[in-house]
């Protein structure tokens, strides 16, 4: 007699069961990796934005320059945004918030603690960058002395820039000494160096073509630069006010011990956009700060000609003036020919090295602004508004605990638990994300994370009722619960996949704080099928094994008389041949 086929093994046989051990193991051992650097990092909370931790919002208006009225287009305003967001951010503001709003204003959101006071400078620094040759300077003072003459001296060179600065490819700072330079001359007149004549201190300059006060301008402007106080702030915004690139001007800046000095500067040889990109960074082997600048293809035959012109020069008139916002930030000499590369020397620490790195780089913007408004989050108020989101969130919490517990019964402990290790997971990225790429977590933020409460949850209800169905037709837990699985992973992965992506789009068509909003949604939904898939699957198996789940006790939520199952399947199997068929010898 031929023995009969060997029936399929069910589902919930052994051969089809996973391995929920290694899952599990496999998620805790992140969860106390991730935890565990955290508080190595030092960073124990998410970083807040500055509608929650508080800070300043500066808006902008944009205006043209004279008979350039239509420079005010979306263009240029986009490429004013970008420098300002990476001239904030240059300075350490990684959750600052630069945006246009309407068609000639940009608002920027800093958040409070985080090099604040120097953010909101850079912001209102808003002006052109330009390289101007130095003429003469002089420490500022309420003066009455008359105009500089041809055989006034000045005062010993110091540094506009906090540092004794000296630019040269040999790299070697300079040393403060005293040098006599004539002052007395008419700009265009010292910028042209013609030949050279004695004067009574002994040094030699250029020999204008008439007296300093023959020419009108000339002598209107050496008026000025006498008569310049910079100790006075409305001096200092007015001394450049109105010039024009092409002029030659009168300025302001402070020196190596914070006192302001006045300088007379020649035209503008290269500006701001001629800058590649400058950065302050540590020399090893000479042990000093410095700032490296780069230019571009057009900037180098520009900075090139204005060198070879100042290498030849004595001091001051070898010196070449940054100025921004008609204020001179830096003004170091020059002793040879410099090109597409350039470095700054100096008594420079950290922060004035970054800082005139900074101003290098990012200060050539297209347009120049106006401060509209400044406005003041204080923490109180950010404070208020993180304690009603999380009130909020605190509230959609417990109605989605009372459902799963109302509901599913034993259930609604796994639930928990899957909540509580997405929660958990969230928490802990939030906090290592904010030193990482900036993250700060803003009241829209808050807003996702409380959405993603309904995701996750969607996701448990979804296998739950799988499960249910299962039990429903007959079956065990155990095979019921490796059955239900593939089914509901579908509908998972979709509904996850659907959130996800309506998440990524958000966040790429959207700026400012709606942004945080679709970050957190798209981070929590990318956890939702982590934890199910890790967590939630494996301990739906471990729990299935035991006699409260098992045996379908009434408060395991899955009791087979309140579910309403039918008989069990496949309870005996056929194994005899029809009677119409002989049997076999």
């Amino acid at each position: 007699m031929a023995a009969p086929k060997k029936g399929r093994r069910p589902a919930g046989g052994p051969g089809g069961q996973s391995r929920p051990g290694r899952a599990l193991a496999l998620i805790l051992i992140a969860m106390v990796a991730l935890t565990g650097g955290m508080f190595w990092s030092g960073h124990t909370t998410p970083r807040l934005g500055i509608d929650l931790a508080g800070g300043t919002s500066i808006t902008l208006k944009a205006k043209a320059d004279p008979g350039q009225e239509d420079a005010v287009n979306e263009t240029n305003m986009n490429t004013a945004v970008g420098i300002i967001e990476r001239r904030v951010n240059g300075l350490g503001v990684s959750e600052a918030e630069v945006q246009t709003q309407g068609r000639e204003n940009i608002i920027v959101n800093i958040p409070r603690g985080v090099n604040e006071k120097q953010a909101r400078e850079q912001v209102g620094t808003t002006a052109q960058l330009y390289f101007r040759p130095v003429v003469t300077y002089a420490p500022s003072a309420p003066a009455e002395q008359p105009a500089p003459s041809a055989s006034s001296s000045t005062a010993p060179k110091p540094s506009a820039s906090g540092a004794t600065a000296d630019q040269g490819k040999d790299g070697k700072s300079a040393t403060p000494s005293a040098s006599a330079s004539t002052q007395g001359r008419a700009v265009s007149e010292a910028l042209k160096a013609p030949s050279p004549t004695p004067t009574p201190s002994g040094s030699t300059a250029p020999k204008p073509s008439g007296t300093p006060s023959a020419d009108p301008a000339t002598s209107a402007l050496e008026q000025k630069f006498a008569a310049l106080n910079c100790l006075d702030p409305k001096q200092r915004a007015a001394a450049a006010q109105g010039s024009k690139p092409t002029d030659s001007i009168v300025a302001c800046g402070k020196n190596s011990v914070g006192q302001w000095e006045k300088y007379l500067l020649g035209p503008a040889e290269v500006d701001g956009k001629d800058v590649d990109d400058a950065q302050g960074t540590f020399d090893q082997q000479r042990g000093m700060w410095i700032v490296n600048m780069e230019f571009t293809d057009a900037g180098a035959k520009k900075f090139s000609k204005i060198t070879s012109k100042l290498s030849q020069q004595q001091e001051p008139q070898n010196q070449f003036a940054i100025v921004l916002d008609g204020e001179v930030v830096s003004a170091p000499s020059v002793r040879t020919v410099l090109s597409a590369n350039a470095e700054i020397s100096g008594s420079f620490n950290q922060q004035s090295a970054q800082d005139l790195g900074n101003i290098l780089s990012y200060g050539a913007l297209p347009l120049s602004f106006d401060t509209q408004s400044v406005d003041t989050v204080t923490a109180a108020l950010g404070g208020e508004q993180l304690e009603a989101g999380l009130i909020a969130g605190a509230i959609g919490l417990a109605l989605v605990v009372l459902y799963l517990i109302v509901y599913y019964r034993g259930l609604s402990l796994i639930a928990l638990l899957s909540l509580g290790a997405s929660a958990l997971l969230t928490y802990v990225l939030m906090a290592l994300l904010g030193p990482a790429i900036g993250f700060a977590l803003n009241l829209p933020a808050v807003c996702g994370a409380i959405v993603a409460i309904g995701i996750t949850a969607d996701s448990f209800i979804v296998y739950f009722e799988r499960i249910r169905d299962e039990v429903r037709e007959g079956r065990s837990l155990r095979p019921a619960v490796e059955r239900a699985w593939p089914r509901a992973r579908r509908t998972i992965l979709v509904s996850d996949f659907v959130s996800f992506l309506a998440a990524a789009v958000l966040f790429v068509v959207t700026v400012g704080k709606v942004q945080g909003f679709a970050f957190t949604l798209g981070l929590t939904t990318l956890l939702d099928v982590v934890v199910v898939f890790l967590f939630t699957k494996p301990l739906m198996t471990l729990l299935a094994r035991t006699k409260f789940y098992g045996e379908g006790h009434a408060w395991s939520g899955l009791d087979p008389k309140r579910l309403g199952a039918k008989p069990p399947l496949r309870r005996s199997r056929r194994v005899s041949a029809p009677a119409d068929h002989p049997k076999e010898a």
